[in-house]
């Protein structure tokens, strides 16, 4: 039997025990150093940047959008508001699941496919971290009470308030003001993404589109402190946005309304112009839409019934429709012809009613079948003489007739801040040749001298044109800005290069116009109807503009043609003859004669601005006289 002395070591014993000892103590003098040294690092050497990790846990930075700048008429009547409304968003960063949230929402209140179809798109487009894309806007307050209730369940879901553009004219400002609506991905390309990080509308059309810049205003920020649900506990830091600037329009919206009002469900357009400064007063186009239910996205149905509109109420008539003048372009071809001596004061024909070009079989009637008689010019224009402009159109060729007409802005754009309006078209043999593969023949010609054929021009144009007759060719580009609210002008407007020309003779001017005012008060005149009982002159002329072609030796019947295919009736004019004030275009489609249907808006329209012109006076006075004025 061995001993015990033999089986135990001690010192052996003591040995291991030390060096375990050293090895446990190694060990964890080494795991203290590590963790001292990681210590350190975490919160001496990497401060900086753990503290950034913290604070973006934390903190947020978010953008505030600007308040849009608003629109006033040149009376300080509100244009285009911006009133609250709220919405349901979705944060996607904090949505552990998107299309359960969407169906949560369902439960709790009315959504169609079309409102997630358009959310799903929000959300594809660029956008800052942690920033709400909106569901469905316009929130009644019992579904705001409604999500409010159960919001513990919808992670991610947040209801929001934001400034929505509201037109308080609705109807009557749509094809002028135009309207502002969801920004889309194209938008947000073209635009600084950054000033536009926290804005969901720009806008589309009108006014609102072409000085975006000047009413959107500089995006600001916020900094603020959130908890681990991403509620917002405080603001840390904040850097208010700029709003953007206010505008003030040259349009009376008096005026608007009633120009509004004498189309009624008719379609056509307006445009008044002030002559003296361009301003565009009025612009209408009817039928119209209701520019609000664009704002924050229109619904399917509705919008599909605007646009499969037979009467298109969504196409802007005045700025876009191009129309053949018809008769009101006379006057300027009248004054062309005097200036080339194609035609004298004097020179008279006889009118029976036809007209033919040597070696040609086709006979150019005149509107009045059994003729005119003896015609000079004044009568020619006063009376619409189609036979004495056929004669004269013959004489200047269509070389003379486009220069002419050109100076008066047919053919192109030439407003200072409508880049949507179109330029209708002024033909010349080059323009034929290059479009229709044709050369240009008399008959061409004496079409144009009528204003028919191939020429067309838009209501904005024709009111232009006759604006710079009644200023005896002195050009005032249309122009819808009259100022900012703070006084400043605005710059960017659209370069464009009006005509220069004067006349050989400048007397030719108040001749040409006198015969303008014998169509409104002469005894034969085609609008002596519109000019009766009138306490001031008013100058003008009526146009009727061909829709479909009349075979030879056919007459026109009216109550024969279905309704949208009879003519239509124009009418330009000014008024007062002896100092203008204001200068019209009035299209009515087919309507027929522009003496019974377009004349007499024009009429109205010349009576309501003299009024409200005579009132301001009135009240300038009375500040005067009151002191109130000094």
């Amino acid at each position: 039997m061995i001993s015990d002395r033999r089986l135990k070591d001690a010192e052996r014993e003591r040995r291991i025990f030390a060096f375990r000892s050293v090895v446990a103590l190694v060990f964890v003098f080494s795991l203290c150093t590590a963790l001292v040294y990681r210590l350190y690092d975490l919160q001496v050497v990497n401060t900086a940047h753990f503290q950034t990790l913290s604070d973006k846990n934390r903190m947020q930075l978010q953008s505030i959008a600007p308040n849009r700048g608003l629109i006033y008429d040149r009376n300080g009547v509100l244009l285009a508001d911006n009133r609250p409304v709220y919405s349901v968003n979705i944060i996607p960063e904090s949505a552990p699941d998107i299309d359960v949230a969407l169906q949560s929402l369902a439960g709790i209140i009315d959504l169609d496919a079309d409102q997630i179809k358009r959310f799903k798109k929000r959300m594809q487009r660029s956008r800052r971290p942690y920033q709400p894309v909106p569901v469905k806007s316009r929130l009644s307050e019992e579904e705001i009470a409604r999500i409010e209730v159960r919001r513990h369940e919808l992670a991610g879901v947040e209801i929001g308030a934001d400034l929505a553009r509201y037109y308080p004219l609705g109807k009557a400002t749509a094809h002028s003001l135009g309207y502002v609506g969801r920004i889309n991905n194209e938008e947000l390309e073209k635009v600084d993404q950054k000033n536009y990080s926290a804005t969901n509308y720009i806008g589309k059309l009108g006014v609102e589109r072409f000085y975006e810049a000047e009413l959107h205003g500089t995006v600001g920020y916020q900094t603020v402190e959130t908890n681990a649900g991403n509620r917002v506990l405080r603001t840390l830091d904040r850097v208010d946005p700029v709003p953007g600037k206010d505008l003030i329009l040259h349009m009376d919206a008096d005026l608007q309304l009633k120009a509004m009002e004498l189309l009624g469900e008719r379609r056509g357009a307006v445009v008044a112009i002030e002559p003296e400064t361009g301003g565009v007063l009025a612009l209408v186009s009817t039928p119209s839409f209701d520019p609000n239910k664009f704002v924050t996205g229109i619904d399917f149905d509705s919008y599909a019934a605007l646009r499969d509109s037979l009467d298109l109420p969504l196409f802007n008539r005045a700025l876009k429709g191009q129309y053949p003048p018809g008769s009101t372009i006379k006057p300027m071809i009248g004054l062309g012809g005097l200036d080339v001596g194609a035609t004298t004061r004097n020179f008279w024909i006889m009118d029976y009613g036809r007209y033919q070009l040597k070696n040609d079989e086709r006979i150019y009637r005149d509107w009045k079948r059994e003729g005119h008689g003896k015609v000079d010019l004044k009568a020619a224009i006063a009376e619409s003489c189609d036979i004495y402009f056929y004669d004269l159109a013959f004489k200047m060729g269509v070389d003379e007739m486009s220069r002419y007409l050109g100076y008066f802005g047919f053919g192109e754009n030439l407003a200072l801040d409508i880049s949507e309006a179109r330029s209708g078209i002024l033909p010349s043999r080059d323009w034929k040749r290059a479009v229709r593969r044709r050369a240009w023949y008399p008959g061409d010609s004496l079409n144009m001298g009528i204003g028919q054929g191939f020429m067309l021009a838009t209501p904005l144009q024709l009111a232009t044109a006759t604006a710079v007759m009644a200023l005896d060719g002195e050009w005032k580009p249309p122009v819808m800005l009259k100022r900012t609210g703070d006084g400043s002008i605005v710059l960017g407007q659209r370069n464009v290069d009006v005509p220069q020309f004067s006349i050989n003779n400048p007397d030719d001017w108040g001749f040409i116009k006198s015969t303008m005012e014998e169509v409104m008060h002469g005894t034969k005149g085609t609008a002596r109807s519109s000019g009766r009982r009138a306490n001031y002159r008013m100058a003008g002329k009526t146009g009727t503009a061909q829709v479909v072609s009349i075979a030879q030796g056919e007459k026109y019947d009216a109550e024969a043609l279905a309704e949208r295919h009879r003519d239509h009736a124009l009418f330009v004019g000014y008024a007062p003859a002896d100092d203008p004030a204001i200068a019209v275009a009035v299209i009515v489609e087919n309507a027929g004669g522009g003496s019974t249907a377009a004349a007499p808006i024009a009429r109205k329209l010349f009576d309501t601005w003299l009024a409200i012109m005579a009132d301001e006076a009135s009240e300038e006075v009375h500040k005067i006289v009151s002191g109130d004025g000094v």
